[in-house]
């Protein structure tokens, strides 16, 4: 019986761990070439893609755009 049990404990972790999965983590970076206040993300990913960043996105109050990629 404790056999069992244990073998289920262990099994569950396993399972918990693998639904976990593991992201990566994004680094930002103020776009140099973007222009301008940032209302569009679109506008600004098209420009970081073409600065050889994976994306971008407005941020912050003062509406800048920051490029991003994997860390």
């Amino acid at each position: 019986m404790e056999k069992k049990s244990f073998l289920g404990i262990t099994f569950l972790l396993i399972l918990l761990m693998a639904s976990q999965g593991t992201e990566a983590r994004v680094c930002l970076s103020q776009s140099h070439g973007f222009s301008g206040l940032c209302w569009s993300d679109h506008n600004c990913a098209v420009v970081c893609r073409n600065e050889h960043f994976t994306g971008g996105r407005c941020r912050g109050l003062r509406r800048k755009c920051f490029c991003t990629r994997n860390c």
